[in-house]
């Protein structure tokens, strides 16, 4: 039996199809319990593109997905279940470097990246402000 989408895959994939409204996808982000796995009590991260991504999935499914991709299913995956908006005001900020959040990185056609410009992130730490350009926009 296939598990439903959530609505914020429902958001993701209406975004992908050219459907979607911007804002009510980063709202729908937002309201999101989203599940991030953890590792030695690390939240998982990868780098690309100089930008640090925290990795998130929109269920337990979506979640399993990326750790049989990453031969990380011989064993229970830790996760930690936090809001978006949590993710995006408070943790990418303590990252001190720029940061975003990637949301289904297993599912080539449902996964949404939300870089860290203004709108999606606090200004302080957004990198298309004048103090992300001045050097203060790498978090603090």
């Amino acid at each position: 039996m296939e598990q439903a989408r959530t609505v914020l895959a429902e958001r993701i994939a209406e975004q992908r199809a050219g459907v979607g409204d911007p804002r009510a996808l980063v709202g729908e982000m937002r309201r999101s319990v989203l599940l991030v796995p953890s590792v030695d009590g690390r939240l998982w991260s990868a780098h690309s593109g100089g930008v640090r991504w925290v990795c998130a999935f929109t269920d337990e499914t979506a979640l399993a997905r990326f750790a049989e991709q990453r031969g990380m299913n011989d064993r229970p995956l830790n996760y930690a279940a936090l809001l978006g908006a949590r993710i995006v005001d408070e943790i990418v900020p303590s990252l001190g470097e720029p940061a975003g959040l990637a949301v289904d990185i297993a599912d080539e056609d449902g996964s949404m990246f939300f870089p860290p410009v203004t709108g999606i992130v606090p200004v302080g730490v957004a990198v298309d402000t004048d103090a992300a350009e001045e050097g203060h926009g790498r978090g603090r």
